[in-house]
């Protein structure tokens, strides 16, 4: 079927045209109650809509140029497949009456989106042969070697098709995830999961159950769902980090390092504390990881050329790349410019009461980045922003906010040199 009119200007003859077929196609194959979800590019196949609306939808904001084979207008995907935009699809969305969850792999799916950035504005679940992904894909010529985080991507997906046990609708990832979580929200100690675990295998032993606990840790890793502990001053002086991890007390004010409780125990040896806790502890989660999985698939990456693909010059302030600050970084650092993908970052930090009480004067401040090479109406979204760190602290950092962002920097400064990335929508690897 010719999709060429999708590129076409939505003011030609061919492109209106192309939309008539398209709707008649898919009210022919796919329409429930007279309607379909709408493939506009702001509905984004989640929006269910009658005729009447899909055409006016897709007449003035445009179908979305990814959306190649119509999958959810009954156009039959590839047999075989060597990205994740064509193993990972969305069910219709659970807004129509019709529409349903099946099993843990839609959660799992959910999962993986989020550890990977793979956002549901096309894709939302897993179909039923998630697990049979095609490795001869990446070998076909023309095509790179992956990268170690695009690898383990892809391993999690066969993982996430792995039986617990045979005739089990859950997996071994979501079993071992779900494991955790009880974990957490028991307050349960890590001895104790062990025993939980040992007392599930001496029951179950045909189930593919991990031996411990630290075998269960191993197994999820890759998702990425681990942060940096770094310890600081509790006066905002100094991080203990990097060449500074091994202080005791802060250079600056001689603060101690750790908390002076009469719960703590000294060592005869050394007169060491033994049980120590920290005065402060800053989260951080490493950016650059974040940044490649954006790249993994060929929607989110084709998004964040957006800048230069899709936005449209006509003098306008719509976005960032169309104000003079923008140009000027370009002409400043043609290098930088000249490939597109390369990420502009915008960066906000506010200040919040996690528990809701207002009893308390406890207060953390997460910083947050958002890529600017998104459309607006994607990089504004939620799932779009990237958490790099949570600050903990009464009052706003201020001024004092720089010794919180060192590891961001040097990671920031890591990237202006450039690291090995994966592009899925061009099946290479550049350098990011």
């Amino acid at each position: 079927m010719d999709k060429s009119w999708m590129h076409k200007s939505r003011l030609s003859n061919e492109y209106a045209e192309g939309v008539e077929t398209f709707l008649d196609f898919a009210f022919n194959k796919s329409s429930e109650d007279n309607m379909i979800v709408c493939p506009c590019v702001k509905c984004a196949n989640v929006h269910w809509h009658t005729r009447e609306v899909v055409e006016e939808h897709l007449m003035c904001d445009g179908i979305l140029l990814g959306y190649t084979c119509w999958f959810f207008h009954g156009e039959r995907a590839p047999s075989s497949t060597s990205n994740l935009d064509d193993i990972i699809t969305m069910p219709p969305s659970s807004s129509h009456p019709t529409s349903t969850f099946h099993s843990s792999h839609g959660a799992m799916g959910e999962l993986l989106r989020d550890a990977f950035n793979i956002r549901h504005d096309v894709h939302g679940g897993i179909e039923p042969n998630i697990g049979d992904v095609n490795d001869e894909g990446h070998d076909e010529a023309g095509e790179e070697e992956l990268p170690t985080e695009a690898a383990k991507f892809y391993k999690l997906l066969e993982d996430m098709n792995e039986k617990l046990y045979d005739g089990s609708k859950h997996s071994r990832l979501y079993f071992c995830i779900r494991l955790f979580h009880l974990k957490c929200i028991c307050g349960m100690t890590g001895k104790a999961l062990d025993y939980l675990i040992e007392f599930l295998k001496e029951f179950f032993p045909a189930a593919a159950i991990p031996t411990n606990s630290h075998e269960s840790k191993k197994f999820i890793k890759d998702l990425g769902l681990g942060y940096e502990k770094i310890h600081a001053c509790p006066n905002d002086c100094m991080l203990y980090w990097s060449d500074k991890e091994n202080q005791q007390a802060c250079l600056v004010c001689g603060t101690s390092r750790w908390l002076s409780t009469e719960s703590n125990q000294t060592s005869n040896d050394n007169d060491e504390l033994v049980h120590k806790r920290p005065a402060k502890v800053l989260r951080y989660f490493p950016i650059i990881p974040r940044l490649q999985r954006i790249f993994m698939s060929s929607r989110t990456s084709g998004d964040m050329t957006w800048h230069v693909d899709g936005r449209t010059e006509d003098g306008c302030l719509r976005h960032p790349a169309d104000a003079e600050a923008w140009k000027m970084f370009d002409t400043r650092y043609p290098d930088f410019a000249s490939d597109p993908r390369n990420i502009r970052l915008g960066l906000s930090s506010d200040g919040f009461n996690p528990f809701k009480l207002l009893s308390t004067s406890y207060s953390t401040w997460p910083v947050v980045l958002i890529p600017y090479n998104l459309p607006p109406w994607k990089g504004m979204k939620q799932s779009s922003f990237i958490l790099s760190m949570i600050i903990p602290r009464v009052n706003g950092p201020g001024n004092d906010i720089d010794i919180y962002l060192q590891p961001l920097i040097k990671e920031l400064k890591q990237l202006w040199v450039g690291v090995q990335t994966y592009d899925a929508s061009r099946r290479q690897n550049f350098n990011l």
